[in-house]
């Protein structure tokens, strides 16, 4: 991801023309919506928590895949037709049904149960394009955009009644043609609010925190509170804070809302498929990962992890690392160096996981954190650079 530079004039063009407008902040009903996504999300860590494999994590990551283009989906959807009357909120809530029947047959989606899975994707396709027919958006622009995604809900629908490698091949097949639909969509035909989009992509990565917050409370179990389960669930959740950081600590977020204000729309369009789509695929992904890894780790703190579950609690962390300093390279966010050597130091923990404890390694993971924050903030530039040079 690189940062495109914006001619001074255009700039300050889309910027007057934001600041003349009210602004558009995330609605009440978009917050339930994301109750039903974090319960997606805790789903999808379950089922990786029992398929522990590369086939199983396969399996996840195709379905993360699907998932979250539609649901990002209904991100640009709010943008443009904010659910605060009774036609978009009745419609928003019937998505948030077909969404719940989504996560409700994940666990069997290759077991099954993956015809339900696919009718449910098909009608949350239905109902976005519906809606943005709503929106006033150009009707060839939503014809174009809502065909793709009937293509790509199709081959979920017949995948749903496949099995196995023949299943799996149907739906990667159908995540790798959601990167047609920007091409042939007209995306600058799609106003896009940056202060809305930017909030609830922000709301969406701070509520799969929860996921992993849920699974120290899962993986404790009911375990007797001792020492060392206090002391893992204690780091696990400094691990999250330190992912929070990374993405909130320095108002990255308000950074991100005034670069993305300032661009014509033709490359904000750009700009949210390739940083908000793809960028907070590999946070929610890396969150999930972690979440799996942590499972294990708060389950038995005291003894030695399985390489995989090891393997899932480093590289969850590693990925999110990498996502995060991509995403704040294209804003032109520095430092970038010390987190992409801090996900190389979270990389390594992994022997330790295996070959001493869960404590140990989640212990190695804060300090790898702590001491790439504390670096940076050692770096931070005087007030009022906003590139944190």
């Amino acid at each position: 991801m690189t940062a495109t530079p914006v001619p001074p004039g255009t700039r300050q063009a889309a910027e007057a023309q934001e600041a003349s407008e009210p602004a558009l902040k995330v609605a009440p009903l978009e917050l339930f919506l994301d109750l039903v996504f974090i319960f997606t999300i805790t789903q999808l860590t379950g089922s990786l928590v029992h398929h522990l494999t590369l086939g199983g994590f396969a399996q996840v990551l195709v379905m993360l895949g699907l998932i979250w283009w539609m649901y990002d989906a209904f991100i640009w959807l709010t943008n443009a037709l904010p659910p605060r009357t009774r036609g978009p909120g009745g419609a928003l809530m019937l998505a948030m049904g077909a969404f719940l029947v989504i996560a409700l047959s994940v666990p069997h989606a290759f077991e099954g149960g993956g015809a339900a899975f696919g009718w449910a994707y098909l009608l949350v396709v239905a109902l976005h394009t519906g809606m943005f027919v709503a929106a006033g958006v150009t009707p060839a622009a939503v014809l174009r955009m809502g065909a793709s995604n009937l293509v790509v809900g199709t081959l979920v629908v017949t995948g749903g009644y496949l099995a196995g490698t023949a299943q799996l091949v149907c739906w990667a097949v159908a995540f790798a043609m959601q990167f047609i639909t920007p091409r042939v969509a007209r995306l600058p035909e799609f106003r896009l609010r940056a202060d809305h989009f930017v909030e609830r992509h922000g709301l969406i990565v701070i509520i799969a925190f929860g996921e992993s917050v849920i699974a120290v409370g899962a993986g404790a179990g009911t375990a007797e509170l001792g020492p060392a389960l206090i002391a893992v669930a204690l780091l696990c959740l400094a691990v999250c804070v330190g992912l929070w950081w990374a993405c909130f600590g320095y108002d990255d977020d308000a950074h991100a809302e005034h670069h993305m204000a300032a661009l014509p729309s033709a490359e904000r369009n750009r700009a949210a498929v390739t940083v908000y789509y793809l960028g907070h695929f590999g946070l929610l992904l890396g969150v999930l990962l972690f979440a799996a890894g942590v499972k294990s780790a708060v389950a038995h703190p005291g003894a030695a992890t399985t390489l995989p579950q090891a393997v899932a609690l480093a590289g969850g962390i590693t990925l999110y690392l990498a996502a995060n300093t991509a995403v704040r390279r294209f804003f032109g966010l520095r430092p970038q160096l010390p987190r992409l050597v801090g996900a190389m130091a979270v990389a390594v923990t992994v022997p330790l996981g295996t070959g001493v404890s869960a404590l140990a390694q989640v212990g190695a993971v804060v300090a790898v954190l702590a001491a790439v924050f504390g670096y940076e903030s050692g770096c931070r530039p005087p007030v009022g650079d906003s590139r944190h040079d």
